[in-house]
Order: C-alpha cells, then structure tokens, then sequence
C-alpha cells in the first residue's frame, strides 16, 4: 500500500545563512515534524544576503503558507514547534486544507 503524501514543510533560506547553526536547528525540527505528520519536506536555498529563514507549509500546486520565520534570533526548539503547530491548526479548519484536517489530532500530539 502506498502511503499518502499529505503536502510539503518547505524551509527556504539565503546561501548565506545555508552553513549556520540556525538553519540546521530549524531545518531539523521541521523535518522530525514532516515525519512525524507523513508530510515531504525540503530546504530551498536563495541567493542573496537575508538572515531570516522561512518554513511554509506547501499542499499540491497551491501557494505555499507561511508557518513560521527566525529573524536572526536565537533558535528554541519548543518556540519553533508551537508556532509550527499552532499554524497548522488553525490551517486545518480551512476547507483547503482537508489533508491538515484529517491529521488534526496528530497536530495536537506534537511535542
């Protein structure tokens, strides 16, 4: 049986951020949480010189939502979760969004 895809955690950073410790923190947690709800998961790199790293949340050919964004601040994992998770909540009420909605109790769980 093949497992459904349920959309795509994008992380979308600048080159120049590519090789810091906030990037792989951030791409790390992300990455555990599309695990964890069967999503994909992929870091796009951007040239260019901006600090803050982006997560959104992408579901087939729709425009990407944005989840969460670090502006050069010190990364907390459990600050990066919740507002991962509280933004996906609330996406899952959103009739566009039914694969969020039928996960919705796995997005209650994270932690």
């Amino acid at each position: 049986m093949i497992e459904e895809v349920n959309g795509k955690l994008l992380v979308y950073a600048s080159v120049f951020a590519f090789n810091g410790r906030r990037l792989k923190s951030v791409s790390t947690i992300v990455a555990r949480v599309a695990r964890l709800l069967n999503l994909d998961f992929e870091v796009v790199a951007f040239k260019g010189n901006f600090k803050p790293i982006y997560v959104y949340y992408k579901n087939g050919e729709e425009e990407p939502i944005p989840l969460y964004c670090d502006r050069d601040g010190k990364v907390k994992s459990r600050g990066v979760l919740s507002a991962l998770k509280s933004m996906m909540f609330v996406l899952s009420f959103h009739p566009r969004y039914s694969a969020l909605k039928r996960m919705r109790n796995e997005i209650m769980k994270l932690s």
